[in-house]
């Protein structure tokens, strides 16, 4: 076994149906009193849910979290935590609240506590993202982790199938990066492909019955896994593409995910043979139909395939291959500009994957 080093992230996990209720506790254990509740426009009734059940612990409701945190949106938070007075605050909703929470956990250092209700795996990392200028600008603060993540399957019953399929493929994105990354070890590569496992099947699961139950703690069991995948890893190629593709062109988080994952795992396949291997074994193919499998996978779900369908505009694929080679992640394969205009043609024309 090749050595290595494991840093563990600190958290605290309330998981199972009805989680929610534990809320108020889990803010007592703060030992605050004032939280702010976060949530995107759609999510307002949900965060009125939380409300109810804060009580007066309830400083107020901010309904305007949006995708890739606009620095905008992040300043106007920040400042109505600090006009209620908030000691905390609560985010109840997928990727883009939790990113919300985290751009006023990094200004003021504010305890988050992160109640998901997609599979975007956020809650358990400190890496935070703000858009400023067009450009998403990513980070890790150990400020930003949240303090306490509730877990609570019930909040997830009524997920769209659509939504739920690419908020999975976002997950097994994080697990699979993780498999490749420089700083991977024996305890991260066990936890991707069981994450990877318990999304793939609850998929399954969920096609046939979109509110199973059962499926649905183990997806978010799964996303939790890959969130501490991602969490304790480097990121690389396909997150790259990912933040430069959201950040720049305002596409949608999750579905853009699903779409350049064969592609970015097909790029690596030569120089990271045991992540693929691993990934096949959690998924039950073969290592070597990994990429076209995930897109198979994708189009069986009815998820997009392709980055014209999610609005990309053809004259910026020249850019976005710019983009990916500045201020590169760590990546098994060296970023060759050439290689990923190549790339990204694919993934906007929805073409097989492959190296």
């Amino acid at each position: 076994m090749r050595a290595f080093v494991y840093q563990a992230n600190p958290a605290r996990v309330v998981f199972g149906a009805g989680a929610l209720q534990q809320l108020p506790a889990e803010i007592d254990r703060l030992g605050a009193r004032r939280a702010l509740v976060l949530c995107t426009p759609g999510q307002a009734a949900a965060a009125e849910q939380v409300a109810a059940l804060l009580g007066g612990r309830a400083a107020g409701i901010f309904a305007k979290a949006v995708m890739h945190v606009p620095i905008e949106s992040a300043n106007e938070a920040r400042d109505e935590a600090r006009r209620v007075g908030a000691d905390c605050a609560v985010a109840i909703g997928g990727g883009s609240t939790t990113g919300l929470g985290k751009a006023i956990a990094l200004d003021s250092g504010l305890p988050i506590v992160a109640v998901p209700t997609t599979y975007a795996g956020s809650e358990m990392t400190p890496i935070y993202g703000i858009t400023e200028g067009g450009l998403k600008k990513t980070g890790r603060d150990p400020r930003v982790l949240p303090r306490s993540v509730i877990y609570d399957p019930e909040l997830t019953l009524g997920l769209p199938l659509a939504i739920t399929v690419t908020s999975t493929f976002n997950a097994i994105a994080h697990a699979a990066e993780g498999l490749y990354a420089p700083d991977a070890n024996p305890v991260v590569s066990l936890m991707a492909e069981e994450g990877i496992r318990a999304l793939a099947a609850a998929l399954l699961a969920l096609q046939a019955d979109a509110r199973d139950a059962a499926a649905r703690s183990d997806a978010l069991y799964g996303a939790w896994l890959c969130g501490m995948v991602l969490g304790a890893t480097t990121m690389g190629l396909h997150h790259k593409l990912c933040h430069t593709l959201g950040g720049s062109f305002n596409l949608p988080h999750a579905e853009v995910h699903t779409v350049v994952l064969p592609h970015a795992l097909a790029y690596n396949a030569a120089a990271a043979p045991d992540a693929l291997r691993r990934i096949g074994r959690a998924l039950g193919i073969d290592a070597d139909e990994v990429p076209q499998g995930l897109q198979a996978l994708a189009r069986r779900y009815g998820a997009p395939t392709s980055l014209a369908t999610l609005g990309m505009p053809a004259d910026g694929l020249d850019r976005a291959a710019d983009l990916s080679v500045q201020n590169q992640y760590a990546n098994p394969r060296p970023l060759d500009r050439t290689a990923l205009r190549a790339l990204l043609q694919r993934a906007f024309d929805g073409a097989p994957a492959q190296g």
